[in-house]
C-alpha cells in the first residue's frame, strides 16, 4: 500500500522594510525584492527554495505569501517572472507582527478542511547551500508531521549581538536524526560578553525565524498561550474578502481580512506569542541545525560578507572602478562610481541618493532612515523609479509647477481610468503604440505623436500590443503629488495610488 504524501504549504512572511540596507532598500521597495546575491531577488529565491521541497514523500501546495497591500504587486510581478509557480496572497491591512501573519496563513491553509504542514520562512534571507537547506527542511517536515514544532537553528560562527539565540539540549547525532535537539529556552539579542559565552558553550544556535509545524498545531498553541491574538484574528478572518487576478495565464487569489477588526489584533512575534512558551509545555519543540550558509543580509557589511570578493577583498556591482581600494563594497545603480585609496567602506549609489559608510558602522544606516522619516523626505519611502502593476514610472525632473516622468506600460497592461483635480498632462510616445482615452474620445498614438490631457478630464493609457509602451509625461499644475488621482475604474482593484 502506497503511503500518502505529507501535504506542505510554504508560508512566506513578506513584511519588513530593510531600513539598514538604505538607499537600495526602501519602505516602498524593501530588501526582500532586491537581487542582492544574484539575478533573483531574495523573495524569488525563497519561493523557489520552498517549492523545491517536493519529493516522493512530500507534496508542496501553492505558497501563501503574507504581505501588505502596498507590496502585493511587487510580489506578484516577481512571481510572474518565475514562470509557473503558484501562490496565493494574504494581505494584512496593517502591520501586526509575525504571530498574526502566521495565524492568517494557518486559517487560510485549513479553510478547505485540510491540516497541512506549514513551512514558514522570512522572505529576506540568503541561503548559500540550497541542497543542505532542502535536506534539513525535509527532515523538519517529517518530524512536524507527528504534531510537534520544529525550528531551524543556525550554528553560530561568531558572537553576534544582532540575533536571538536558541538554547538546546546537546544530544548525539543519532538523536538529532530521530527527533532533533530539544529546545530549552529562547534568548533575545544579548550583550557581547553573553554572546561570547553562548558561542563558547556549544549549546546555543542563532534563531533565523524559520520553523515547521502543522497548521492545527499553531492554532492550538496560540489558543493556549495567546487566545486574545487567535480570537482577534478569527474575527478579522470571518469578515474577509477575496478577489482573483488573471495574469500570464494563471489565477492569483488575494484574501483580505476585515481591516477594522484586524486593527484590534495585538502585535506580537511568533517567538514571544508561542515558541518561547513551548519548552516544558504540551507542545514539544525541537531544533534542527541548519548548516547551509545562512545569512539574513541585515546590513551592508553582511551583504559584503555573503558575496564573492576579489583578491583585495572588494565587492562591487554596477559600473564601478576601484584603484588601491581594499575590503570595500560598492553598489552603483545609475552611474559610474569610482573609489580610490579607500578601505573598509560601503558605498551605495542610486539615482536620487548616495550612502558612504564605514563597514563597522553599517548597522547605523537605520539612524539616517529615521531622520528621513522624521523630516518626511521621499527618499525614505520610494526610489525615483517606482514600480506599479502595469509597469513603472521614473521621475526625471521636477520644479515649480511642473514634473517630467518617463512611463513604461507593459504589454496588455492599462492604467486606471482616472482624472486629476490639480494638474494637466502632456503625453509624448517615444516607443510602441498607445491607446489613449481622453473624455469621450479614444485615439491611437504611435512613436513621436503626442496629446494633451486637460485638468479634470477623465483619461486612461493602455498598451494593447505585444511590446513595451514608453511615453514621456509632462505634468503642470499647482499640486503634483501622487495622491491627486481619482480612480473611476481599475483592473487591479486599487482605490488610490
Amino acid at each position: 500500500m502506497t503511503q500518502a504524501k505529507l501535504q506542505v504549504v510554504p508560508v512566506i512572511l513578506c513584511g519588513g522594510s530593510g531600513s539598514r540596507l538604505w538607499p537600495l532598500s526602501r519602505a516602498g521597495f524593501p530588501k526582500q525584492f532586491l537581487a542582492l546575491t544574484g539575478k533573483e531577488s531574495l523573495f524569488q529565491l525563497a519561493a523557489l527554495r520552498l517549492h523545491a521541497l517536493a519529493d516522493d514523500n512530500i507534496s508542496v501546495a501553492r505558497s501563501l505569501i503574507v504581505t501588505n497591500e502596498e507590496h502585493r504587486f511587487l510580489a506578484l510581478e516577481q512571481l510572474r517572472e518565475l514562470g509557473s509557480l503558484q501562490a496565493g496572497f494574504v494581505l494584512e491591512p496593517a502591520a501586526r507582527n509575525t504571530a498574526a501573519a502566521l495565524t492568517l496563513a494557518a486559517l487560510e491553509a485549513v479553510s478547505d478542511g485540510a491540516d497541512p504542514i506549514l513551512v514558514a520562512s522570512p522572505a529576506d534571507q540568503n541561503i548559500g547551500d540550497e541542497a543542505a537547506y532542502t535536506q534539513c527542511v525535509r527532515k523538519a517536515i517529517a518530524l512536524a508531521s507527528h504534531g510537534g514544532v520544529v525550528i531551524l537553528g543556525i550554528p553560530p560562527d561568531r558572537p553576534e549581538t544582532g540575533y536571538g539565540y536558541i538554547q538546546f539540549c546537546k544530544s548525539s547525532e543519532q538523536a538529532i536524526d530521530a527527533e532533533g535537539q530539544q529546545v530549552i529556552k529562547f534568548v533575545e539579542k544579548p550583550e557581547l560578553a553573553m554572546a561570547q559565552s553562548y558561542v563558547a558553550s556549544g549549546d546555543f544556535a542563532w534563531n533565523g525565524g524559520m520553523f515547521v509545524l502543522k497548521a492545527s498545531t499553531w492554532l492550538k498553541a496560540l489558543g493556549q498561550f495567546r487566545p486574545d491574538i487567535l480570537q482577534a484574528c478569527q474575527t478579522a478572518w470571518s469578515g474577509k474578502s477575496r478577489d482573483d487576478l488573471q495574469m500570464s495565464g494563471r489565477t492569483f487569489c488575494f484574501v483580505r481580512p476585515d481591516a477594522k477588526a484586524f486593527a484590534q489584533v495585538p502585535s506580537e512575534s511568533v517567538d514571544y506569542a508561542v515558541l518561547e512558551k513551548c519548552p516544558g509545555s504540551a507542545f514539544a519543540i525541537h531544533m534542527l541545525p541548519l548548516l547551509a550558509g545562512w545569512s539574513d543580509l541585515g546590513a551592508w557589511d553582511a551583504v559584503w560578507q555573503a558575496a564573492q570578493a576579489d583578491a583585495q577583498g572588494n565587492v562591487f556591482h554596477g559600473d564601478v572602478m576601484m584603484e588601491d581600494a581594499t575590503n570595500t563594497y560598492v553598489n552603483a545603480s545609475s552611474r559610474l562610481v569610482s573609489a580610490v585609496g579607500v578601505k573598509d567602506l560601503v558605498v551605495v549609489e542610486t539615482a536620487d541618493a548616495v550612502l558612504v559608510a564605514h563597514k563597522a558602522h553599517s548597522q547605523q544606516v537605520k539612524k539616517i532612515v529615521n531622520r528621513l522619516e522624521v523630516t518626511k523626505r521621499q527618499e525614505q519611502n520610494l526610489h525615483r523609479k517606482v514600480h506599479r502593476p502595469w509597469g513603472w514610472y521614473d521621475s526625471l525632473d521636477e520644479g515649480d509647477r511642473f514634473k517630467v516622468k518617463r512611463i513604461l506600460v507593459k504589454p496588455g497592461a492599462s492604467l486606471s481610468l482616472q482624472k486629476h483635480q490639480h494638474r494637466a498632462e502632456h503625453w509624448i510616445v517615444v516607443k510602441g503604440t498607445a491607446e489613449v482615452t481622453c473624455g469621450d474620445k479614444v485615439m491611437v498614438l504611435s512613436e513621436n505623436q503626442s496629446t494633451y490631457i486637460p485638468l479634470g478630464e477623465v483619461h486612461r493609457l493602455t498598451n494593447k500590443h505585444a511590446t513595451d509602451l514608453e511615453i514621456i509625461e509632462v505634468q503642470s499644475g499647482d499640486y503634483l503629488g501622487e495622491d491627486d488621482i481619482i480612480r473611476l475604474q481599475d483592473t487591479y482593484g486599487r482605490a488610490y495610488s
